[in-house]
This record gives structure tokens, sequence and C-alpha cells, in this order.
């Protein structure tokens, strides 16, 4: 990691916690245990009755199970992730992503028990975590925005109030989370009596909680995000930025370091606007700020998202740097320095999403220079039902985009997962298409390749 991002007269010499325990499954589960493996921090798994047999089980120094493979019952159960911390005498937890990643109850929770969350405190989260108390802070932090509801809404008849005040077409989306869960984009009144019930509902199951929020929706936007990491002292860097433009139902499929459309301009605009915000929040930790990207230059922030990110390795790639080890060194009171890395090459990742269950009854990950490959898969492995399809993220890094599409193609020709469907087929078809090659795509682009459009 590139040490010069911290202060060396504030650096960590002693950790303050010795036993961290990953609130979380799969592939991040995996990857934050070997960043703490090489750190000399003991690890503690956790996992539901779908899990035991789960690869960060085997990984993690402890393993406690937590519940049923209903994730309410165990991944989403804050007394039983608390109880499994104090069993084990983990004094610190690390969220992951998803879950209670961003749950400012969970947060108050380890705050109370004496338990150190590895992110941003309760007060921070919870006020992000509300897309409008967001979008007005960031607003009011110099970030321009969109147009969006003047509150958070539980029922039909306030969801309609509020988008006849926004305006027609809307999108609606679950205030406690992201990933597309509980995301619509509605064009009507009609949509929005027809989609809101069945929206709230995929949000009370990803995230417990039944609060929407709706916001102006721009017809044909790039989704561009900015790695942002913070320290307790107030100091915040920007790592970058990341293209998530090609999404399927709102969930990213591809990502890729730098964001290559952006003028350099704007770029750097983009960058210190967001450092200026986050210093200003008392944010600690990593995080990511969210912005839609139009055409003519314009851009808007989205929302703010107080955890890792999936797509997190394409960031570590172009600038050297580990960001688990970051988030633990963050947490442990390390001070950053205010200089920003400068990025070098590209990277690329691809989202490998089970589309049915079973068991792995053929496995071949490639590897060699520049590939990347997180994920929990192993040969015998059964791919459970429960929770999201995402089995493993492919990287590629190298010196220039055309290049690294080119080494992607063949990786992902490379790769075998038998025993069950995967999306692989789409991913290599997405490579090919004249459109992503030249970055003629916008959020909308695979949704409406789908419908023949």
């Amino acid at each position: 990691m590139d040490n010069h991002l911290f202060k060396s007269s504030n650096s960590v010499s002693k950790w303050p916690f010795h036993k961290v325990l990953i609130a979380n499954r799969g592939e991040i589960a995996v990857r934050i245990i070997r960043t703490c493996r090489i750190l000399g921090l003991a690890t503690v798994a956790v996992y539901s009755a779908a899990d035991a047999e789960a690869l960060h089980v085997k990984l993690a120094d402890e393993a406690v199970s937590i519940g049923p493979a209903n994730a309410e019952q165990s991944y989403l159960n804050i007394a039983a992730l608390i109880g499994a911390a104090q069993l084990t005498g983990a004094d610190a937890i690390h969220p992951g992503y998803g879950f209670l990643s961003e749950s400012a109850d969970f947060a108050q929770a380890c705050r109370d028990n004496h338990i150190k969350l590895i992110g941003p405190s309760p007060a921070v989260i919870e006020m992000l975590g509300d897309k409008e108390t967001a979008r007005l802070t960031m607003k009011k932090a110099g970030l321009p925005v969109v147009k969006g509801s003047q509150a958070v809404v539980t029922t039909l008849a306030e969801a309609r109030a509020q988008a006849n005040q926004i305006g027609y077409p809307v999108m609606l989306k679950a205030s406690a989370g992201g990933g597309g869960k509980g995301m619509r984009i509605i064009n009507s009144v009609t949509d929005l009596t027809q989609q809101f019930a069945t929206a709230q509902e995929e949000a009370v199951a990803s995230f417990n909680d039944n609060r929407m929020y709706l916001e102006q929706y721009l017809p044909a936007p790039r989704h561009i995000e900015v790695q942002i990491i913070a320290d307790r002292y107030g100091h915040a860097v920007a790592l970058g930025e990341r293209d998530c433009t090609i999404q399927a139902r709102h969930q990213k499929v591809i990502e890729e370091a730098p964001a290559v459309v952006l003028p350099a301009n704007v770029r750097e605009e983009m960058l210190r606007r967001s450092e200026q915000a986050v210093s200003q929040l008392n944010y600690e930790g990593v995080g990511t700020i969210e912005f839609l990207y139009n055409p003519d230059g314009s851009y808007y922030f989205m929302e703010m998202n107080t955890r890792i990110q999936v797509e997190h390795p394409v960031t570590e790639l172009i600038t050297g740097t580990d960001l688990v080890e970051i988030q633990l060194r963050l947490a442990a009171g390390a001070e950053l320095s205010t200089r920003r890395p400068q990025p070098f090459g590209f990277a690329l990742e691809c989202r490998v999403n089970a589309l049915t269950p079973g068991q792995i009854t053929g496995l071949h990950l490639p590897s060699g220079q520049g590939v990347r490959i997180e994920s929990a898969l192993y040969q015998g492995y059964r791919v459970p039902t429960n929770y999201d399809g995402m089995i493993a993220k492919i990287i590629v890094y190298g010196d220039r985009r055309q290049r690294v599409l080119q080494q992607m193609q063949a990786v992902i020709d490379e790769t075998v997962i038998k025993g069950i469907k995967t999306n692989l087929d789409l991913l290599e078809q997405i490579l090919q298409e004249p459109d992503f090659q030249r970055l003629a795509t916008d959020v909308n682009w695979l949704d409406n390749r789908s419908k023949g459009e």
C-alpha cells in the first residue's frame, strides 16, 4: 500500500483493536479476511445455515453461526451479530457492503457495546442514509443536485404527492440502501400505483427498512462515482473516479477506472468538490459519492455510500492502494496526508452472477499478468438461493482501455464455472459491442439493448 497516503507522524504503530468480526459473507468477507491476515489482525466469520460450508467460514480464525438462511434472521440480525462479537471477544466489526453496512442502528449498537465499527459514525450514516437529508447536505456543501422529494415516504399517497411536486418521470428508490434494490423508473401515476408496493417490499427484504425516496429522472446519463477516504481530523482525499454506467435493472454489471469520458477540467472539479464536501461532514473512513453525468458536461449528486463498494478493486489497481487496509488504519486513528495519489493505467471489472443455484462441478478461474479474481467459489461449493447472485469479480489491469478490453474478453473466454448458469456469455457480448467499446452508452443502454430497442 502507498504509505504516502498517511502522515508518518501519526501512523498506526499499535492497533487499538485486535480481532475483527466480518458482518458479511461471500467474496467481500474473504477479501477482508485476507487483508486482516496480512496486518496481523485475528478474524471472526459469521454464517447462516445456508453458508456453513462457505469459503469465508473456512478462512477465518473463528466462525460463529448466527441463524437460519433468511437474511433478516441472520445477516440483518443486529443482536445476533453483537452477540457473536461478544462471544468471541471481537473488539471491531467490519460490515463489508450490503446488509447492515449502512445501518445507523447497527453502528449505534456497536458503539453502545464498545465495539469499533470500521466505518463512519452512526450520526453520519443516518444523515447520509436519508436521501433527502443527504441531498440537502451535499447541496449546502457545494455539490449540484437533482430535484428530489422533500422527505422519505412510506405510503403510496405520500409518494404520489411528492411525485406530483417533482414532476414525472421520477426515480423511486429505497432510502436505506443501494444496489438497485427497490429502485424503479416511474413514468406516470399509474406506474407509481402499480410498482410502489413491490419496490417497497424489495427494500424491506434487502435492508429491513420500508422508507422510500423519489427524485427527478434523467433519461440518458452516465454513472460516475468518486472514491473518498477521510480521517477523523477533517482531511479528505479523492482516490479518483469510476465509470459504472453499464447496469442491468439499476444493478452494476461492469465498472472501469478512470472514467475516460470525463474532460480533465470536469474530473478535477468533481474530485475537488467531493473532497471539500466530505471534509465538512466529520466523515471518517471510506465512502463513495455517486453522480449522474450528462453529455453536456453537467453532473448531479445522486447519493453517498458510507461503505466500501463492490467495485473498489479497479480504484485499488490504478492507485496502488488497499482500500480495506485504509479502512482499518483510518478506524485505528491514522491521519491522512493531503496529497492525492496520481492514478496510472486502466482497470476494468466484470461482475459474474449466478443465474441459478446449484453445486459447482467444474471451476477454472484464470490468472496471469494484470488479472485479478475475487470470489468465494471452490470446487464442490453449493451456491445458495438466499442472497445476491454475484459469485465472482474478474478484474483486468493494463496501460490503456482498448488493451484491457481485449484481455478481458480472453479472460472471460477462459473462465469455466460448471454446475450452474451464469452471466458470462452476457459479459462477453457486452465487451464486443461497438457502443461499449466507443463509450456510446448510458445507464439505460443495457436494459434497452435487452429489450431490442
